[in-house]
């Protein structure tokens, strides 16, 4: 994974995926809190998740997008789309992505589209297997783009330059 540290220069916006109203009983009566799931990105490639609980929905949040900004991470974002297919799991949520032509547009629902609009990404392929939850499925989203690798990258990893690559 590739951490990435937070700058005044970026501009991250937050997105609300989830909000979870948890209810106490005690004899004293009901407590109600609320948990919240939020993603931040910059909308190029940076991302990160956070899960806020307080008494009220806007104190959830704001403590959402505190822990959201402590874990970003770097993705590959290429024209639009994703390097290459990816299969994770995470939990009980499977999670497929596949790469798309331009102008697709993002086929994607619920926790998995709003990952995808934060971190700049507007054609692809998806499709969520298993578990629904939102958490494990914002989580193997994360996961799976944290995998991805583009060329460059891999060209380094195996120690050749990319004008030999493009060159021949």
């Amino acid at each position: 994974m590739n951490k990435v540290k937070v700058n005044s220069d970026v501009e991250l916006k937050d997105r609300l995926v989830a909000i979870n109203r948890v209810t106490k009983v005690t004899k004293g009566g009901r407590t109600f809190t609320f948990a919240a799931i939020v993603v931040v990105g910059d909308g190029n490639g940076v991302i990160g998740w956070g899960l806020g609980k307080a008494g009220e929905v806007t104190a959830a949040i704001a403590k959402g997008v505190e822990s959201a900004k402590k874990n970003l991470v770097k993705v590959p974002v290429l024209n639009g789309t994703i390097p290459h297919e990816m299969e994770v799991s995470f939990g009980g949520a499977q999670v497929f992505l596949k790469p798309a032509a331009k102008g697709t547009g993002l086929v994607a629902g619920g926790a998995m589209r709003a990952v995808l609009e934060s971190v700049g990404i507007t054609d692809v392929l998806s499709k969520s297997k298993g578990s629904s939850n939102p958490h494990n499925l914002v989580k193997a989203t994360i996961l799976a783009l944290s995998k991805m690798r583009d060329a460059r990258s891999v060209a380094h990893d195996r120690g050749i330059s990319m004008d030999k690559v493009f060159n021949g």
